[in-house]
């Protein structure tokens, strides 16, 4: 099942009742309004159709019992900053029944099989690369694919530094001298939106598989309690790519991204890729990628599933 993104932008109370989120509306209730108006105006949902809840704006006010009730369905929790950008996560404890057979299994992994995941991390990441370019440019793709070919252990030779040097050099090619920069021209600001969507996914699916988003494959930051996501989240950023640059054909990116750019980034979770074969939501895909890493990590394989373009 695809489970929601909520976005709230809005002055907004949260609270929950009978295992539904409910909804309502503080500009509305303060308003001469009819009751039947403003009891028309609350709306609910579910807990359990829910998968990752967006809070950005300051006046949003939630229960406690509301964020226990998401947390407990695994449901990703973000907030944003006086930017309106995302600035926090939240996420359960646990989320699987064997989590802790699986947290001693993926921190007592060996050496030689986290260099082979990455290796397979990498190689998925520049392939798909490789396609977003081909997709949307008319520079030539050969070189990435090239390097997708020659990714040796823990990518020993940096063959990620280097496709993403020839990636971003020509994938928006109508902004000369375009760079990737967190702080950068727009459309970074789209992308650094999209990428924390997408990060909250991965985030997401990890724990839903009993594994430890703080413990990575690659990167190992004292300060980051994600890099487990931020390893398994690279071959899914060029999908958010490919979604910034469609949006971007469609509509201006200003300096301050807008609600219209906002709700365009929450379809990241329901974007159609192909993984093991067959089309799929990118959240169910994701959640195919952590039970894939689960196995590497408790022996049952030594290959991680990602998907591709369809």
């Amino acid at each position: 099942m695809i489970k929601k993104t909520l976005y709230f932008g809005n002055p907004t109370y949260l609270s929950l009742r009978n295992r539904q989120l409910v909804i309502r509306l503080p500009e509305v209730e303060k308003a001469d309004l009819p009751e039947r108006v403003k009891q028309d105006s609350v709306r609910t949902i579910p807990i359990e159709d829910i998968g990752v809840v967006v809070l950005d704006n300051k006046q949003i006010t939630i229960t406690q019992g509301t964020l226990g009730a998401l947390l407990d369905n695994t449901v990703v929790v973000i907030t944003c900053d006086e930017k309106r950008m995302p600035v926090g996560m939240l996420l359960p404890l646990s989320g699987n029944t064997l989590h802790q057979e699986r947290f001693r299994n993926q921190i007592e992994s060996s050496v030689p099989l986290r260099k082979q995941l990455w290796q397979q991390t990498v190689k998925a990441k520049i392939e798909n690369q490789a396609f977003c370019l081909q997709k949307h440019t008319t520079k030539s793709f050969a070189p990435l694919h090239v390097l997708a070919r020659n990714v040796k252990s823990d990518d020993a030779d940096n063959n990620e530094a280097q496709a993403a040097a020839y990636y971003w050099k020509y994938i928006f090619p109508e902004i000369p001298g375009f760079t990737r920069d967190k702080e950068g021209i727009p459309p970074n600001n789209l992308l650094n939106y999209g990428y924390a969507i997408l990060r909250a996914v991965i985030a997401r699916a990890l724990v839903s598989s009993g594994l430890l988003p703080v413990y990575g494959i690659h990167h190992h930051n004292r300060y980051n309690a994600y890099c487990l996501a931020d390893d398994i989240m690279e071959p899914y950023r060029p999908f958010v790519d490919d979604l910034v640059i469609n949006t971007k054909n469609k509509m201006e990116v200003p300096e301050i991204l807008t609600v219209e750019l906002k709700r365009e980034m929450l379809m990241i979770p329901v974007l159609d890729v192909v993984i093991a074969g067959k089309r799929s939501p990118l959240m169910i895909a994701a959640g195919m990628t952590a039970a894939s890493l689960a196995k590497c990590y408790n022996g049952e394989s030594r290959t991680i599933i990602y998907p591709s373009f369809p």
